[in-house]
């Protein structure tokens, strides 16, 4: 039985204002991409007026997913975000975060497409770990990095938008990189490997944990404050000494170094990361086998100051 038009008007009065209150730009167009909504955050980040775009063809200029434009042609679903250079009216690019979702009828069928993008820093900005010089380990991580970089950009939106607590671990396993020289590449990665084992046993199962470089891990975490981001960080470390080791019968004692910071009010995601990198450097060239959860005073870098 249908619902009375009156009613299917309410529930999209509804959807719309729903839709209103997103600090993500959201966009919804039909097959042909002619735009059916446009919400005041993609005004916002546009600078291209609702009025002005509805029931118009989206401009296939809009987004760039280098090297081929988001446009009727190319509007393929994506199952997460993907980086695109978004051009602004006033005629500059941004970098932004975007995700295409199908929409589809109770059939199966597809009747359009719903859009969400929102601002990010440059993505080639974030620092990662260590590469490892083997290219076929380095493809490998790059994927990884690719999906990690996926989940930070989500995390840190739900920080700067509903306050959910971020936090990073950086972790480089303390004695991985001597073993890739002497041992090479299986000796290393086997030892990863069993770190990786161990350090999951470690984590809530909200956090988040990937490779971050040949011979590190990022941990996404939620901690509320830093004294509890400070007792887990210890607690990863010192689970990952537990970690058992062998390679051809001798038996490796393991560590980690761990670097370990809180989001900041106003603070851009690759700043989070560089004060995370700094603080396990800190653990590290203190010999390693701990961890670091606070700056010495003047030491941030001023790229990374707030806001």
């Amino acid at each position: 039985m249908a619902e009375p038009e009156g009613v299917v008007d309410h529930y999209a009065e509804i959807l719309e204002a729903a839709f209103e209150a997103f600090d993500e730009g959201i966009v919804v167009v039909d097959v042909d991409a002619h735009v059916l909504l446009w919400n005041h955050a993609a005004t916002e980040i546009t600078g291209y007026l609702g009025a002005e775009m509805l029931s118009r063809s989206l401009p296939p200029e809009l987004y760039q997913v280098d090297p081929h434009p988001v446009s009727s042609h190319n509007l393929r679903a994506a199952s997460r975000p993907v980086p695109v250079h978004l051009l602004h009216q006033r005629g500059h690019t941004l970098p932004a975060m975007l995700r295409r979702t199908p929409l589809r009828d109770a059939i199966g069928k597809r009747f359009g497409t719903l859009l969400r993008f929102h601002i990010i820093d440059e993505l080639d900005a974030l620092p990662h770990g260590e590469n490892s010089e083997d290219s076929e380990l380095d493809n490998q991580l790059e994927h990884s990095q690719a999906d990690m970089e996926d989940r930070l950009d989500e995390a840190f939106q739900e920080w700067n938008q509903d306050g959910v607590p971020f936090g990073l671990l950086w972790i480089t396993v303390d004695q991985a990189a001597h073993l890739r020289r002497t041992h090479g590449r299986d000796a290393a990665e086997a030892m990863m490997q069993i770190v990786e084992r161990t350090l999951v046993h470690a984590l809530r199962p909200t956090e988040i944990l990937g490779r971050w470089g040949s011979n590190e891990f990022l941990v996404l975490c939620h901690e509320r404050t830093l004294e509890m981001m400070d007792a887990h960080a210890q607690r990863v470390g010192a689970l990952a000494r537990t970690a058992d080791f062998r390679w051809w019968g001798d038996r490796t004692s393991l560590t980690v170094s761990v670097g370990a910071a809180q989001a900041e009010a106003n603070e851009k995601l690759g700043c989070l990361l560089k004060r995370a990198q700094k603080l396990m450097e800190t653990s590290r060239y203190a010999g390693g086998n701990q961890a670091t959860t606070r700056e010495i005073p003047g030491t941030r870098g001023q790229e990374c100051s707030q806001l």
